[in-house]
C-alpha cells in the first residue's frame, strides 16, 4: 500500500487533534495550552521522522539489469551528485524557513513596540522605521544564505 495513504488517517486524527485543542483554547485556556503544545510536538516528531525516511530511502530501479547498467555508464556521477543536491535544497529551505520565523517574530514585537511609541509621539516615525527594518533584515539574510547554498549545489 502507498505510504501516504496509510499516513491519512493520522493525519485527519491530528487535523481533528488541533482542532479540538483550538476549541478547548477558547474554553479552558490552560488545558487547551497544553493540548495545543502537545499536538504541535507530535507534529514536529512526525515530520522529523517523515525527514529521516525520505534521507534514508534507497534509490528506485529503473527496470532490467542492463538498462540499470546502461544508464550507470551514461552518467556515472549523476547518483553522486544528486544527494548533495538535496541535502543543499534541505539546508536552503531550513535557512528560509528559520530566518522568515525568526523576522515575524521580531517584527510582531518591534512593530507594536513602534506603534505604541508612535501613538505617543508621532515626530519618532522615521527611527521606528528604521527599527522595523532591520528587524526585517534577518529574512533576507536567510534568502542570500540560501541563494549561496543553492548556488553551490
Amino acid at each position: 500500500m502507498n505510504p501516504w495513504l496509510s499516513a491519512l488517517p493520522a493525519a485527519l486524527l491530528l487535523g481533528a487533534l488541533f482542532v479540538a485543542s483550538v476549541a478547548m483554547l477558547r474554553r479552558h485556556r490552560r488545558a487547551g495550552l497544553r493540548l495545543l503544545v502537545g499536538t504541535n510536538a507530535v507534529l514536529m516528531l512526525g515530520a522529523l521522522v517523515l525527514l529521516a525516511a525520505a534521507l534514508s530511502a534507497p534509490e528506485a530501479a529503473a527496470g532490467p539489469a542492463a538498462v540499470q547498467a546502461a544508464a550507470d555508464a551514461a552518467v556515472p556521477m549523476q547518483a553522486e551528485s544528486d544527494g548533495g543536491r538535496g541535502a543543499a535544497l534541505i539546508a536552503a529551505a531550513i535557512a528560509v524557513a528559520g530566518s522568515s520565523i525568526g523576522a515575524a517574530i521580531a517584527v510582531a514585537y518591534t512593530g507594536s513596540a513602534a506603534l505604541a511609541a508612535m501613538s505617543e509621539r508621532p515626530e519618532i516615525f522615521g527611527r521606528a522605521m528604521v527599527v522595523l527594518g532591520l528587524a526585517e533584515g534577518i529574512a533576507i539574510y536567510g534568502l542570500i544564505i540560501s541563494i549561496i547554498l543553492i548556488g553551490q549545489a
